[in-house]
């Protein structure tokens, strides 16, 4: 049973082009948590969306910058063109504002968690350290700290 788990987890890997980026821990930098905090405000009552930039050393992942594309936002949603995105930024995740009390990812973000990196971030109306909620590749709950 293990070994069908293990092989299946390679498998998804491979076709998310995640092979060989497993972490055990996750670091959110200070700094880019209070950035976060603080574009949510301003785009309040639309939404925001930006990648989560960052590296994976020692199995730990340190997510300490945010990376925008141009895209569109509105009540019901916000829109990146990662077709865009330059090849040498380090992308590790996503992180986009809910305008609503609930940061449980819909349909479309668990889309978008599966194609665009390993951890994600939903930020929930009122916008504090306490309303982000973490996610992995799969939509499952994820944890973090703030350093």
């Amino acid at each position: 049973m293990a070994e069908n788990k293990n092989w299946i987890d390679r498998f998804l890997g491979f076709l998310l082009g995640n092979n060989g980026k497993k972490f055990e821990e996750v670091i959110l930098d200070r700094e880019v948590v209070g950035e976060i905090i603080q574009i949510a405000r301003e785009s309040h009552p639309l939404e925001f969306v930006a990648l989560l930039e960052g590296k994976i050393k020692e199995k730990i992942l340190r997510v300490d910058g945010l990376v925008f594309l141009p895209g569109e936002t509105s009540h019901q949603g916000a829109v990146m063109k990662t077709f865009m995105m330059p090849l040498t930024t380090g992308t590790v995740g996503s992180v986009h504002s809910h305008p609503t009390p609930s940061a449980s990812p819909s349909t479309a973000d668990l889309h978008f968690f599966a194609k665009n990196g390993l951890f994600h971030l939903i930020i929930a109306y009122p916008y504090t350290e306490d309303s982000i909620i973490a996610y992995d590749t799969f939509g499952e709950l994820a944890d973090y700290r703030i350093l």
